[in-house]
């Protein structure tokens, strides 16, 4: 039977007790809601849920309905927004299960509150999203006015309340940021002149609630700092006070010991420039390790911090030892805590052409996630 070291990814929710702690203390407004979509990064969404609300968290954020329904299924008992939805979807259930419903268009608006009227609880809260500049999801500036006058209407019906008003920042700059920040407060106070009255506003998300006061409001929305991964993927993550929660662990499967000149894995774009060790690793683009690490991400491998060498492979990729000792068994981990010698996510990002997000998200395949507190 393989061990779960083999292809192991380790959750250190002390880690992520001790982020949300200090991201609450740090930041400190009233709510602070930790987003746990897409199984929390990669992290794991019922377990990292739970330590998030033990930590202090007060809200928790997903993108989908279903996300949110297997958290009450967890028994998890927080508020909880989810603010994508299915042309198709099921707001009934949702507001059965408590859910607070991130309101996007008119006609979802209107579908909520039709929903609402099977619901037995009073008014359903929902939160009015504004697109200020991502051209996303969100209610578009040229339809505030309508939006906002239909939402006091079902207010009025006993249908709904609106309880929050959110958006979100592009991040395309100091600049496109103030604007975005400019034009939320306009739909705030057209929100107000229809005559709703929000007790909740947000708009920043991690990289905004650490370093902007103004746009901290009384909630954030902290999805990746939470996790130990650093947003821009300058900053050292240490220098914000967080510590990596994910640890992406295997072990050497196979030595061996090729003269120069040697090629190795697909397509031999990478030949062996002198007599050296190779090391297997049996991570590959299965478990979520791109193909565009190959020749180019670090890893420490038994101690020593080496670059992946040749094509990423579904199931393998290699790393060219030069002349360090090295066995099978060895320890490898793709990425994890710095101050441990370990690359970080954000160091095995840049190489890769992307964001740390994108590769603690997607890691997983025939990996192990094992949980524990250090």
């Amino acid at each position: 039977m393989i061990g779960p070291e083999f292809r192991e990814i380790q959750i250190d929710l002390g880690a992520l007790r001790r982020n949300v702690s200090h991201l609450k203390t740090v930041i400190g407004v009233e709510h602070l809601m930790i987003v746990v979509k897409a199984d929390a990064y990669g992290h794991g969404m019922v377990p990292c849920a739970r330590t998030a609300v033990d930590a202090g968290a007060d809200w928790l954020g997903v993108a989908d309905v279903q996300e949110a329904l297997t958290l009450r299924q967890a028994g998890i008992q927080v508020p909880i927004l989810a603010w994508l939805h299915s042309s198709r979807e099921d707001f009934q259930e949702a507001l059965t299960n408590r859910v607070t419903i991130g309101v996007s268009s008119l006609a979802q608006l209107d579908a909520v509150a039709n929903a609402s009227y099977a619901w037995t609880d009073g008014p359903a809260p929902i939160h009015l999203k504004l697109d200020t500049g991502l051209s996303r999801n969100g209610i578009a500036p040229e339809e505030w006015r309508k939006v906002f006058e239909r939402a006091k209407y079902h207010e009025g019906d006993g249908a709904i309340v609106v309880e929050g008003i959110f958006s979100h920042l592009a991040g395309a700059g100091p600049q496109a940021d103030l604007a975005a920040h400019v034009l939320f407060e306009e739909g705030i106070a057209h929100a107000r002149d229809a005559g709703l009255n929000p007790s909740i506003i947000h708009i920043a998300a991690t990289a905004t609630a650490l370093t902007s006061t103004s746009m901290r409001y009384n909630m954030v929305r902290i999805g990746i700092g939470a996790y130990g991964v650093s947003p821009d993927d300058t900053t050292p993550v240490a220098n914000l006070g967080l510590t990596p929660v994910m640890t992406v662990r295997s072990r050497v499967a196979a030595v061996r010991k090729v003269p120069a000149g040697v090629g190795v894995s697909y397509e031999y774009d990478y030949v062996t420039p002198q007599a050296t060790t190779l090391a297997l690793v049996p991570l590959g683009y299965a478990e979520g390790i791109p193909r565009s690490a190959s020749n180019s991400a670090p890893v420490n491998v038994a101690g020593q911090v080496r670059k992946i060498s040749g094509r990423v492979a579904m199931d393998q990729f290699i790393v060219d030892m030069g002349s360090e000792w090295v066995t099978v068994g060895d320890p490898v981990v793709v990425f994890g805590d710095p101050k441990r010698g370990h690359p970080s996510a954000s160091d095995f990002a840049r190489a890769c052409g992307t964001i740390g997000y994108e590769i603690v998200t997607r890691m997983g395949g025939r990996c192990v996630r094992v949980y524990v507190e250090l």
